[in-house]
């Protein structure tokens, strides 16, 4: 079977061949990067959002109330009265600051209305370098005190096999990694809420706190980056095919 017969494009002194394998090829090629492009932009635009709600959230404070935590923008800063549960605390593992490993302490917090909060209380470094002991993240409890903080999701694992749900009999605090709330709930022996509250920096009662929006570690700056790339490869692939099949007339 003869191959099909490529379409020609005269332009003047010079033709533009245009084999259909290669067409379709490059074609393809061009709107992969197209898209992958326009991802990235949009990319960029959610990071900027969540910048921008990060920010907001600093300047704007709220009572909890009775509402979800759920049923509230994320960041949002709210002021929420109970009492801590320092006897049931969790170590969130693989938590890195400054270069060094270590721990966030979550503190279940029960509201005035039964609820449970979890509370992140901040960061503390590995004891010695090593996790053969567990830090003295001990608190003095109140029988009914506020705590300010940001609302956040519980911090999630790149990868599935990254989480550790927290031993059902291990000794308090408890050490885990990336738990999902139901986890902690099941270990807690009773609901809590969805999302983790993050203890502002000038909160009594925590540790390290040097709160962050998501978008930190990749910022909309780098997606615009990646974006260009792709762009710039959507170009240099239809302008290659040009080159290559672009041919002079001989006279």
């Amino acid at each position: 079977m003869e191959s099909p017969v490529p379409a020609v494009i005269r332009l003047r002194r010079r033709e533009l061949r245009l084999p259909l394998p290669w067409l379709l090829l490059t074609a393809i090629g061009v709107a992969v990067f197209i898209s992958l492009g326009r991802w990235q932009w949009h990319r960029a635009a959610e990071k900027r959002q969540i910048q921008q709600a990060f920010a907001v959230a600093l300047t704007r404070r709220e009572p909890l109330g009775s509402r979800a935590t759920g049923s509230l923008p994320r960041y949002s800063q709210v002021e929420a009265r109970g009492h801590y549960d320092g006897a049931h605390q969790f170590l969130l593992d693989n938590m890195i600051q400054d270069g060094k490993a270590g721990y966030e302490v979550l503190t279940p917090f029960q509201l005035t209305d039964g609820r449970w909060l979890l509370v992140n209380r901040g960061w503390v470094p590995l004891v010695d370098g090593q996790r053969l002991r567990a830090p003295d993240v001990a608190l003095t409890e109140a029988a009914d005190m506020p705590v300010r903080g940001l609302l956040d999701e519980l911090p999630v694992a790149g990868l599935a096999a990254g989480r550790v749900p927290p031993g059902v009999s291990a000794p308090w605090p408890r050490l885990t990694s990336f738990p999902q709330a139901a986890d902690l709930a099941a270990a807690l022996g009773h609901p809590v809420e969805p999302r983790q509250l993050l203890l502002l920096a000038a909160e009594p009662g925590g540790y390290a706190r040097n709160w962050q929006p998501a978008s930190a570690s990749f910022p909309p700056e780098r997606h615009l980056a990646y974006a260009v790339q792709w762009w710039s490869l959507a170009g240099l692939a239809a302008g290659l095919y040009v080159v290559l099949n672009l041919k002079r007339i001989k006279a």
